[in-house]
């Protein structure tokens, strides 16, 4: 008779991106201060240039339930549209003040993530194309196995999102409006609001990279 010799062992966690990565990738929202700089959701020094903004906005199961226990980071051009990235070879000016990437946790009691950053400038993208403002994301949550990417547009700059050669790529043009920030402004302050669906009727479209 072969007895199994890992008869013993008790399983381990299931393999998704969560619960274990705020301890790894965010250990200050876990209660874990182990870094000796932890990475922020404010991408703006004080000398940033270009137009202050807040992103903000909240992520839904596919029951239309706020997901609690989101990491998202986001990566984006400086306002003169250039990205802080050697691969960046765009005749454009560096701004030393601005990271251009960041990392933030939804609240685990609201649901609701922040970053506090600059409106991005205009990309040139492949052949040429300038593409519209926009800010990459990546977003990872207990149950997700692999990170979800995706971008945010700006509902301002409908011209330029009407030429974008990203956003047209979408089949259904109303499946491009699951990409789009909606601006307003609180207290004195620019936001745009960026509500994340996983699933269903609004799911938000997502990119293979």
């Amino acid at each position: 008779m072969k007895i199994n010799q890992f008869s013993e062992l008790k399983e381990t966690a299931s393999q998704t991106a969560g619960p274990y990565v705020h301890i790894g990738l965010a250990p200050k929202a876990a209660g874990f201060d182990i870094f000796e700089k932890n990475f922020t959701n404010v991408l703006a020094g004080p000398d940033t240039q270009g137009e202050r903004i807040r992103i903000e906005g909240r992520v839904f199961d596919g029951s239309g339930t706020p997901v609690r226990d989101v990491l998202i980071e986001i990566w984006q051009a400086n306002a003169a549209g250039k990205y802080n990235h050697p691969a960046d070879r765009q005749e454009k000016p560096l701004d030393k003040d601005f990271r251009g990437w960041g990392r933030a946790c939804s609240d685990f009691e609201t649901g609701v993530y922040a970053f506090d950053t600059v409106k991005p400038g205009s990309v040139v993208g492949r052949n040429g194309r300038p593409m519209a403002p926009h800010v990459n994301l990546w977003i990872v949550a207990r149950g997700i196995n692999i990170g979800l990417n995706t971008r945010m547009y700006f509902s301002d700059e409908t011209e330029a999102n009407a030429k974008d050669p990203v956003l047209n790529l979408i089949e259904w043009e109303v499946r491009r409006k699951t990409l789009i920030a909606q601006r307003s402004e609180q207290h004195g302050q620019v936001v745009y609001r960026f509500d994340i669906h996983l699933q269903g009727p609004e799911e938000t479209v997502f990119f293979d990279i």
